[in-house]
């Protein structure tokens, strides 16, 4: 493993870290404030569209500059973020906090993957991407429960001051072992643009949108749900985020690899098992051992589908990468921001907590749907639907879009 990839993966534990560990603090953030837990899930929906909106923003912004020095960029923005949200008088400076370290998200991601897709051979490239997004899924195994149990024990505004100092030992790492790596010469904002013109990458996208929003339709309000519904201590929660954890690592990890050999294969049964799961999990929410399944089921089958997504991306904006990798880490967090505001009308409207189960599975089975239509249209058309090859660099005159050197 490049040990550029070990860099990425630390400043992945530090953004993993803030984005989740919210969910299990969302309570005690909600009695400080003075506002319903409803309300304080505006702090995922906020923090999810500025994810959604940055991404795409922060790369366009970073064109003209290496990609290194971005991601360096990146997060001092996320240590500020962090920082405006731990010294926040009142809601909404803490919601402005959270959508400031956002911004710095979807690019972050979105640079890192093609910079780890470029560091290995094209077979490992998946694999290369979920090292990356280990660093995010292990924030949910150490990073999340432990800013969970120190936010609950000495508050949640200490959790906040160590995420922001997580994020200054990223910085140091990207520093110290991402190699400084020109910025690719001959691809222009239009070269980007123009991969948003594929079919496969707006059905990845979506597939990305519907499948990880099912995810966070249970575990944005996984606190209230295993307290209420399945009768575990409040103290409970942090080895609950650990499991969840653990099943992200699983997920992602295992996806990675089979990415590379069978990727549309391993995609309809993480998404199919998602939907059966979170079905399920409905009734399963009223006991504490199936509650507990179920959680960690989610995570490895959420997170499974993370690097495919990526890959399949990448793989058909292969002449000008960037913009849509970003913008593909924005539809996660679309995802995240959809589920969370339907999960919290549904809870609000008297259904109960476990009824963002029923939303997450009704979103996974249409991510399924929308992966049975992709695979459809590469059986069908097979030359206009299979991924992109990297056009050559006359292509320019012509303004057709150049490959980036790997």
């Amino acid at each position: 493993m490049p040990l550029a990839l070990l860099a990425l993966a630390i400043g992945a534990f530090g953004i993993g870290t803030t984005e989740f560990v919210i969910m299990g603090l969302l309570p005690d953030v909600a009695a400080d404030f003075g506002v319903s837990v409803p309300t304080a899930g505006f702090l995922v929906t906020g923090y999810a569209l500025g994810v959604m909106f940055g991404a795409p923003l922060m790369t366009v912004l970073g064109t003209k500059i290496s990609r290194k020095n971005m991601l360096l960029l990146l997060m001092g923005l996320f240590i500020v973020g962090n920082v405006i949200s731990a010294v926040a008088p009142v809601f909404a400076v803490m919601l402005l906090g959270r959508v400031v370290a956002s911004l710095a998200h979807g690019a972050f991601f979105g640079i890192g993957s093609v910079v780890a897709a470029d560091l290995v051979a094209p077979e490992k490239k998946a694999g290369a991407i979920s090292m990356m997004f280990t660093g995010l899924t292990v924030a949910n195994v150490v990073g999340v429960p432990l800013g969970t149990f120190v936010g609950q024990s000495a508050g949640w505004r200490t959790t906040f001051f160590i995420v922001a100092a997580l994020g200054v030992i990223g910085l140091a790492g990207i520093a110290r072992l991402v190699p400084d790596m020109p910025k690719p010469e001959g691809v222009r904002l239009r070269h980007e643009v123009a991969a948003f013109k594929n079919v496969q990458v707006l059905l990845a996208m979506a597939m990305t949108v519907l499948g990880f929003g099912g995810v966070f339709a249970a575990i944005t309000y996984i606190a209230p749900m295993m307290t209420d519904v399945a009768g575990y201590a409040e103290s409970s929660v942090t080895w609950l985020l650990v499991l969840f954890g653990l099943g992200m690592v699983a997920g992602n990890l295992t996806g990675g690899k089979l990415a590379d050999r069978k990727l549309m294969p391993m995609l309809f049964t993480a998404l199919g098992g998602l939907a059966v799961v979170l079905a399920l999990f409905t009734a399963g929410a009223h006991n504490k051992v199936t509650a507990a399944v179920a959680v960690f089921l989610i995570g490895a089958l959420g997170f499974a589908t993370v690097p495919p997504l990526q890959k399949r991306v990448l793989d058909y904006a292969h002449g000008a990468p960037t913009l849509a990798s970003a913008v593909n880490i924005g539809a996660f967090n679309l995802g995240n921001a959809l589920s969370a505001w339907l999960g919290g009308i549904v809870i609000a409207a008297g259904f109960g907590y476990t009824s963002p189960n029923w939303v997450g599975a009704v979103l996974a089975a249409a991510a399924l749907v929308l992966a049975a239509v992709s695979s459809t249209l590469e059986r069908r058309s097979p030359e206009r639907h299979a991924p992109a090859t990297a056009p050559s660099p006359a292509a320019d005159a012509t303004e057709r879009p150049v490959a980036a050197p790997h």
